[in-house]
């Protein structure tokens, strides 16, 4: 079964960095999309960015962490990262990987990012 794994977060000062990490099990990694968004406690999950399939690798990122945030994927290791530089600390938040496979959503269970002086 499809499966999303990740991990990296803890705690940071203002303006410091971070690399999430989040594998993939279960499918053609290298086929399909995958997104890394975040949550805050009381408020809707937002997508953070975005990763197309190996054919174009091309990505999208949300305005608030564009410049700031680079989203890539090493498909020999089903894995993508999230390298979050300059963060500050209204990016404390739950990150999640997510991917749609066969028209159904998968998430991983989580990593939480705290930035804090």
């Amino acid at each position: 079964q499809v499966q999303l794994v990740e991990s990296g977060g803890g705690l940071v000062q203002p303006g410091g960095s971070l690399k999430l990490s989040c594998v993939a099990s279960g499918f053609t990694f290298s086929s399909y999309p995958v997104r890394w968004y975040r949550q805050i406690p009381g408020k809707e999950r937002e997508v953070v960015a975005v990763i197309s399939s190996t054919r174009s690798s091309s990505t999208i990122y949300a305005n608030s962490v564009k410049g700031r945030f680079t989203i890539s994927r090493d498909d020999g290791g089903n894995t993508v990262y999230l390298q979050m530089n300059s963060l500050k600390p209204e990016d404390t938040a739950v990150y999640y990987c997510n991917v749609v496979w066969r028209q159904q959503n998968y998430w991983g269970q989580g990593t939480q990012v705290t930035v804090s002086s």
